[in-house]
């Protein structure tokens, strides 16, 4: 067993109130080499590679506090924020390498392999706000809170009107 030497050094919580009303999973792969140069040519057998691949999870939906609405005579006036993405998750189970080789003469380093990270998640959020991540989150806020609405009140008597906020 090998022993990674981690510890939790700092714990925090704190009341988050989001309504995640849509998902996307994205699967990411990235190429990240190295190779020494001289005079800007390559120097054989110093080249390092890696082909690899992620999911991504990104969640979309609403602040809860930021949704409003009123009573206004037989309409219930819902008013809704821009949806926004919540959260953007590395899938770290779903990890793939397609090729790998590594020179000891360039080594990947780990700051870059974390800003390889990081360009993968925006660029599968980007996939996923381009390919209607926050207009999915708002049908859908619609419909849980028309569920929510018909808990309360009969739906064939009042009417549920959605605006913008």
């Amino acid at each position: 067993m090998i022993d990674s030497g981690s510890k939790t050094t700092k714990i925090g919580f704190e009341d988050i109130g989001e309504l995640a009303t849509q998902s996307a999973y994205c699967t990411e792969v990235n190429v990240t080499e190295d190779a020494r140069t001289i005079f800007g040519a390559k120097i054989p057998f110093t080249q390092s590679k890696y082909v690899y691949s992620y999911d991504i999870v990104i969640k979309a939906g609403y602040n809860f506090n930021e949704i409003e609405w009123e009573l206004k005579g037989k309409n219930i006036e819902v008013k809704l924020p821009e949806a926004k993405v919540l959260s953007t998750e590395l899938d770290l189970d779903s990890f793939k390498v397609y090729h790998e080789k590594e020179s000891i003469f360039s080594p990947i380093k780990l700051d870059e392999n974390n800003d390889a990270i990081k360009k993968m998640k925006e660029n599968a959020k980007t996939d996923a706000v381009a390919n209607g991540l926050l207009e999915n989150a708002r049908s859908n806020a619609e419909e849980m809170l028309k569920g929510f609405f018909g808990s309360q009140y009969d739906l064939d008597e009042y009417k549920i009107v959605f605006k913008d906020k």
